[in-house]
């Protein structure tokens, strides 16, 4: 079955759409876990705002997340030290460890299944790579185990372990913190004309605005069509597979995810970029027989995620000329961390206050890496493939997906079902009639 173990039990209310034109001092546009947050720490804080989302809110790419809510990014903190510095990297970390300790006091009140765990980073290959990340761990000051063996039935050649991080239920989570908020669903975002966006349903003029679509949707600003690109991965959910505890990535990027809800074992993996050639989910499925035996897959899934050009989420003012936007983007693959650090450092922002990760984190920050040339070619040759169809968000040639009978977006990601209804931003209409 196609839809995520999350889905299954309904438990997201609904709510109406606009109906009349309106004002607002903050309007938010998309409905997903980032959105959601920043909704309801602007209405904690007595902020006057409005969310709006297309369709229903986490019915997007929130839904298909493994839920992993921990500081431990893969590899990270070797990238950001190489990119940056140990201060930065140690700013990332402790920004990270809010999100999660926000995340616990909340759910102290929220029945959804939040549970402590151990992270796990293991190696399969070459140790070099993990020492390093040990070796910087180190010297920034962040706490860690170096483990030699893991209980994952597997073989790997030892894992850091990060102590206190978590894991829960995500939908259960939102269907909380949404209850009491002011959502409008099946409300389109259309276009902006000042002070005024334009929805399918009306006109709402707002005094600052937040785009949390995933990837941006308006492409006048920000460049974020040059500094990021998108990628799938797929997830198994398998029952009768031997409990494990903790949550685990390889160190490799093409490597396996694990960690346990309930009587079930999500095994996710197959990364690549949306719109290049995949397995789907067969790579997944002869590793769970392998290493699960009498395992029984109950239901798969694929999700997207934002890759940004130097691993951290773009979070604050859209771009130096758009005083009163604001973006929520980006959050590699760890978007239930990326949620809370965009909630807490966008309801500061918009009530004037300081917060000390907004410099970290500023949309605006340099965009000269390698990842930027890669970006650019890939866009370049899809954008001069003669073949139809073609993405309406800035004209590639879409590539038709097997598995999941979509067409992709190998520059930005959109995707479309096979009769050209749209699935996935940034792309904000259907295929025309025409293609």
């Amino acid at each position: 079955m196609l839809d995520s173990i999350w889905t299954s039990e309904g438990m997201i209310p609904t709510f109406p759409h606009l109906e009349n034109d309106t004002k607002t001092d903050v309007l938010i546009i998309g409905g997903g876990m980032a959105g959601l947050l920043t909704a309801f720490m602007l209405t904690q804080a007595g902020v006057n705002n409005l969310l709006i989302d297309a369709d229903r809110i986490c019915h997007g790419v929130t839904r298909n997340t493994t839920a992993k809510i921990t500081s431990q990014h893969g590899l990270i903190y070797q990238k950001l030290v190489d990119q940056f510095d140990y201060d930065t990297a140690g700013l990332y970390y402790q920004a990270n460890e809010d999100a999660i300790g926000e995340y616990r006091r909340l759910c102290k009140e929220i029945p959804c299944e939040f549970e402590n765990q151990s992270a796990y980073v293991y190696a399969r290959g070459s140790e070099k790579r993990l020492e390093r990340e040990m070796q910087v761990l180190q010297k920034i000051g962040i706490p860690f185990d170096a483990v030699q063996s893991t209980a994952l039935p597997l073989p790997t050649k030892g894992a850091v372990r990060f102590r206190k991080q978590a894991q829960f239920h995500p939908l259960r989570f939102a269907a909380v913190i949404a209850k009491n908020l002011n959502i409008r669903e099946q409300t389109k975002f259309l276009s902006f004309d000042g002070e005024d966006v334009i929805t399918d349903r009306g006109v709402i003029r707002a005094k600052r605005i937040v785009v949390a679509t995933h990837f941006p949707i308006l492409n006048k600003h920000g460049s974020f069509f040059l500094k990021m690109y998108q990628q799938r991965s797929y997830v198994l959910a398998l029952k009768a597979a031997n409990g494990i505890s903790g949550m685990y990535r390889d160190a490799a990027e093409d490597g396996l995810s694990l960690r346990s809800y309930g009587e079930y074992l999500l095994l996710g993996g197959g990364s690549h970029r949306t719109g290049k050639p995949s397995e789907g989910w067969r790579p997944l499925e002869i590793a769970a027989d392998k290493y699960f035996p009498g395992a029984v897959k109950v239901r798969q899934w694929a999700t997207q995620d934002c890759i940004t050009l130097d691993g951290m989420p773009y979070i604050g003012q859209y771009s130096k000329r758009t005083p009163n936007l604001y973006v929520a983007t980006g959050f590699n693959k760890w978007g239930m961390t990326g949620s809370m650090i965009s909630a807490t450092v966008l309801s500061k922002l918009l009530q004037g206050q300081d917060d000390p990760y907004g410099g970290l984190f500023s949309p605006s920050r340099s965009i000269l890496r390698k990842q930027l040339l890669v970006n650019g070619v890939s866009s370049a040759v899809n954008l001069l493939t003669p073949t139809k169809p073609r993405c309406p968000h800035l004209g590639c040639a879409l590539k038709w997906n097997t598995h999941e009978h979509s067409w992709d977006c190998p520059c930005h990601g959109s995707r479309f079902t096979e009769d050209g209804k749209l699935l996935d931003n940034p792309a904000t209409g259907d295929l025309s009639k025409e293609q």
